[in-house]
């Protein structure tokens, strides 16, 4: 199965159909996907958190797709952590757009962290890795994970949550659409500031 085929795949009828084949193996289906797309950027974490919620109920899909979002980052962040000085990332590391972001996190925190992770158009595997790689405290970057993918992950499974409503309900999915779009573009907004931010802070030293 090539790449356009698995993305032709990922739909959320078909992810429901996933889980529910694996129903026996109880949350763990529910929480092993959003996790895999902090390893797998490609993968589409809204569509995982609406199968979830529709598959378990809105509190318990949240809850398996927040587990499995918080794990999967901070995973790859410890992992990042611990290796990123290696000499497989050491390009990374040198890049200098990457080198300012490092450098903006590390002064600003938790706040655009947590914002960044609000979102569920932002790059969050972008995120993960830069903030590994900065010299952020753990306790800061754990914090704006779990804050940040809570809103996130709510967001996404409240405005998903019955997807037949979705198609029987045009005036609900003209809401869902456009919070979705409106999600997107203040994602996009951010992103931009935070592009743009290093350059001033390194312009002002």
């Amino acid at each position: 199965m090539d790449f356009g085929s698995i993305r032709e795949w990922l739909t959320v009828e078909n992810i429901m159909e996933l889980i529910d084949r694996y129903r026996s193996f109880g949350p763990v289906p529910g929480i092993l996907l959003p996790m895999l797309e902090a390893f797998l950027p490609f993968l589409p974490l809204v569509l995982f958190v609406m199968a979830n919620v529709n598959a378990f109920g809105l509190w318990w899909g949240f809850l398996f797709s927040w587990a499995g979002a918080c794990l999967g980052a901070l995973l790859v962040f410890f992992l990042i952590r611990k290796y990123g000085q290696r000499r497989i990332l050491k390009v990374l590391h040198k890049h200098p757009k990457i080198r300012k972001s490092m450098s903006w996190i590390e002064r600003h925190g938790f706040g655009p962290l947590f914002l960044l992770l609000c979102f569920p158009f932002t790059p969050s595997a972008v995120v993960n890795v830069v903030a590994g790689l900065s010299k952020v405290s753990t306790a800061q970057y754990m914090l704006a994970v779990l804050a940040g993918k809570m809103v996130m992950i709510f967001t996404v499974g409240f405005v998903g949550y019955d997807i037949k409503a979705l198609i029987t309900n045009p005036a609900r999915t003209a809401i869902v659409t456009a919070v979705i779009i409106i999600l997107w573009y203040i994602g996009k907004r951010i992103e931009v500031r935070m592009n743009m931010r290093p350059e001033k802070d390194h312009n002002v030293e």
